[in-house]
């Protein structure tokens, strides 16, 4: 099968590092022998940039500037591109990737496939106070793709009640949670390199992800500070960069916790396996609102592939995809995040038990082979 797929960001920059799932699951597809080419628009995009072949992965960067030559360029690409594929794949709503791929599909005849991870419009509102006449265009363009899609995958249950609601129909949707590289992810990893680096020899608390709108590091934070008022020694480690990154430095200094916090910035994720390696226990720290319901955390399917002790809040898609395998917690309080750490600390035997259960649940099911047959069964219903 020839499968185009499309992404709005740079799948080469730190400073966008949210395009892991589209990149891996290209991966898994072509593990399966289908032919991909993978459109992206990089950050800092020239004209000199051209297609290369990557691990037998066609990449094609394309320009995101604004202007009315560049957006008809984009779609005359698209139209001619498609003429190649059996599929058009695309992911997220942003209108200058989305809407041409979608222009050249339709005039072509191509079925199209909509990979919807994350509520865009709920980011965008909480994210920054951005135009109103932004927020419409964006508001619109979310609730119509739906209507032009042939087929449809979504990684929480919340939003293909969604979808149902925009008049989707239910029989074209197909839930495809994010996964986790099980042989980059693994128990077996060593994480003596990060302690060495980190000089550090006592018990590690890890809240990985990236510090941007609608994460919950401050949590992260707050808990710290309830914990070493009870049990000293600890260090807790943020792994991720961002915009909030200054902010939540502040909000650590201001507590006090200076001598047990580690900031470590943006990394690659190639050194994330590391980092959770190097760790005892980890956090995923959510409010509950609409944006976190609608997600499958990509950090708790590595932190279950990891085999580590997980804390999380119980929110959206989190209790189904730990079936068990951690602590719950309720959204939004520390002080709720600091007593589940707690237990971990005070009962090794419970942590042990369910590390190893967090394991099994990425290889029966959190993993991007998994996610990929999901979505390659959506194609499925098209062609």
């Amino acid at each position: 099968m020839n499968i185009l797929m499309v992404h709005p960001h740079d799948l080469f920059s730190q400073q966008e590092p949210w395009t892991i799932r589209i990149r891996s699951l290209a991966s898994e597809f072509k593990k399966q022998n289908h032919k991909i080419k993978l459109v992206y628009f990089p950050l800092n995009y020239t004209y000199k940039q051209k297609s290369f072949f990557l691990n037998g992965i066609e990449f094609i960067p394309l320009s995101r500037r604004l202007g009315i030559k560049i957006y008809i360029e984009n779609i005359k690409f698209f139209y001619n591109i498609c003429d190649w594929s059996d599929i058009v794949h695309f992911q997220k709503c942003f209108y200058h990737s989305a809407l041409p791929a979608m222009i050249g599909a339709i005039l072509r005849g191509k079925p199209l496939h909509y990979d919807w991870d994350d509520w865009e419009i709920k980011i965008f509102r909480y994210s920054a106070h951005q135009p109103w006449l932004a927020d419409i265009f964006l508001s619109t363009l979310e609730r119509f793709i739906p209507n032009v899609c042939d087929t449809i995958s979504v990684s929480s249950q919340r939003l293909k009640q969604v979808c149902i609601k925009y008049g989707f129909d239910h029989k074209k949707i197909v839930m495809a949670p994010v996964g986790a590289n099980l042989e980059e992810f693994n128990p077996q990893i060593s994480g003596l390199r990060i302690r060495d680096l980190y000089n550090i020899s006592g018990k590690i608390v890890t809240y990985l992800g990236q510090l941007h709108g609608g994460q919950y590091a401050e949590q992260f934070i707050k808990a710290a500070k309830i914990i070493l008022n009870k049990k000293k020694g600890i260090i807790f480690m943020v792994v991720g960069g961002g915009y909030r990154l200054d902010e939540l430095k502040k909000l650590s200094n201001d507590l006090g916790l200076n001598a047990n916090f580690i900031f470590t910035g943006s990394i690659a994720h190639k050194d994330a396996p590391l980092y959770l390696a190097a760790a005892d226990i980890v956090v995923a720290c959510f409010e509950d609102n609409e944006i976190t319901c609608c997600k499958s955390p990509l950090k708790i399917a590595e932190y279950l592939a990891s085999g580590k002790m997980i804390v999380a809040s119980d929110v959206g898609e989190v209790k189904a995809m730990l079936g068990g395998a951690g602590i719950l917690t309720v959204p939004g309080e520390p002080q709720e995040l600091s007593d589940g750490i707690l237990k971990f600390l005070s009962e090794p035997p419970l942590g042990k038990r369910l590390a190893k259960k967090a394991r099994n649940r990425a290889e029966e099911i959190y993993n991007w082979t998994n996610t990929a047959n999901n979505i390659l069964k959506a194609y499925a219903m098209s062609l």
